[in-house]
């Protein structure tokens, strides 16, 4: 089954914002869509723009959600979906994504490979995408917190999750302390 990877900026965290930005790569690494989105019901957004540099001027000729939609369809469709905490980005692409054939959640991988277990809540505790790359010594190829740049950032670390090989030289490298 092919894998792609999928990534979101929003204007905030609650359940009437709105996506700013999506990307989505393939395994290959290959852009799928790298599109800045115009909000419809938002007109500013200093919380999320302070972590994410997304200003309303920036997406003040951005394509709607709407109009893009076939694209997201169309990128999914019969995939692998691989996110890094998929129950927050998942919220605001429901009907997309019931066309990929699984969404896979990176930051649950992660949490159960990295093993610090929370007692008080029995489970692992969740980790930062910027955790988790540096972790597996992703190189940042750009901004952090921008949709296809944390795309990039999340096919490292679930390679790092799913291929032993890429674990095996992952890990000596960063016991010798040199890049990967």
């Amino acid at each position: 089954m092919d894998t792609v990877y999928l990534d979101l900026e929003t204007t905030g965290l609650g359940s009437d914002d709105e996506i700013l930005e999506i990307g989505i790569l393939d395994d290959g690494g290959k852009v799928l869509l790298d599109s800045l989105v115009r909000p419809v019901r938002h007109a500013a957004w200093p919380e999320a723009q302070a972590i994410n540099g997304i200003a309303p001027e920036d997406v003040e000729h951005a394509p709607i959600l709407d109009s893009i939609r076939p694209l997201i369809v169309e990128a999914v469709r019969n995939k692998r979906v691989v996110i890094y905490n998929a129950d927050f980005d998942t919220r605001f692409l429901p009907y997309e994504l019931r066309h990929a054939a699984c969404v896979e959640c990176c930051m649950l991988t992660f949490a159960g490979r990295y093993g610090e277990w929370r007692s008080e809540r029995g489970d692992y505790q969740w980790k930062r995408l910027v955790f988790a790359a540096e972790y597996v010594l992703h190189q940042w190829q750009g901004t952090k917190h921008r949709a296809l740049h944390d795309c990039m950032a999340t096919r490292s670390v679930w390679r790092y999750l799913t291929d032993k090989a890429e674990r095996a030289r992952i890990d000596a490298a960063r016991i010798a302390g040199v890049p990967a």
